[in-house]
């Protein structure tokens, strides 16, 4: 369970949004919306453990995230706005280097084919060849390899993604959910996953 209690965020002396609260438990689902700089990055970032709240906390399964620290960073996936990948490494080599970083060695098989499920079928190709669409799916491939990390925060997937890497995305967080995981997700897109709406507009 994830629950926000009375969140504030100010950034360069401007309050972006305060008392923000909400729980979100096995299976659910929450969408946060709002305009450019209205905070949904901040907040994805302090749900995470990145970004410390003006006021407020974070709790995981009731304890306070700062006190759990390594042990609610091991219970998550973060993908956030910009693709965390480097140029000059291939998709396979970018995965499996985050992978590891979460403490997960895979073998090259199973890298591959969390990159095809995601249409990443040039294995060997520098990312910075890539077009930013492909980057971005290099970047959720990640996701096809979660599925024992419960709480899946993820900053605007949709960016730069087809109609068809939209629909490969939507059925990754759909089958998350069913399996009673967690997902908060930032979009300015519609999709066909909805959940509970948190608007920082008001």
């Amino acid at each position: 369970m994830l629950e926000a209690a009375e969140l504030e965020c100010e950034r360069g002396g401007r309050r972006l949004f305060h008392s923000l609260s909400f729980t979100l438990r096995a299976g659910g689902l929450l969408r946060v919306s709002g305009a450019n700089g209205s905070g949904k990055t901040s907040l994805l970032r302090i749900l995470c453990g990145l970004l410390p709240p003006a006021r407020g906390e974070v709790r995981w399964n009731g304890e306070r995230i700062r006190e759990l620290r390594e042990d609610y960073s091991g219970q998550l996936i973060y993908i956030g706005h910009a693709p965390s990948i480097k140029d000059d490494l291939t998709a396979a080599e970018n995965l499996d280097i985050a992978c590891r970083l979460s403490g997960r060695v895979l073998d090259e098989a199973r890298l591959q084919g969390a990159l095809r499920e995601f249409g990443i079928e040039e294995k060997d190709i520098f990312v910075k060849r890539l077009s930013q669409g492909q980057r971005r799916r290099a970047a959720l491939a990640r996701l096809a390899l979660s599925a024992g990390s419960p709480l899946w925060l993820l900053d605007e997937p949709f960016a730069a993604l087809d109609a068809d890497a939209a629909r490969l995305l939507e059925d990754a967080v759909a089958a998350h959910v069913a399996r009673g995981g967690l997902v908060v997700y930032s979009t300015h897109q519609e999709s066909r996953i909805g959940g509970r709406l948190i608007s920082l507009d008001a």
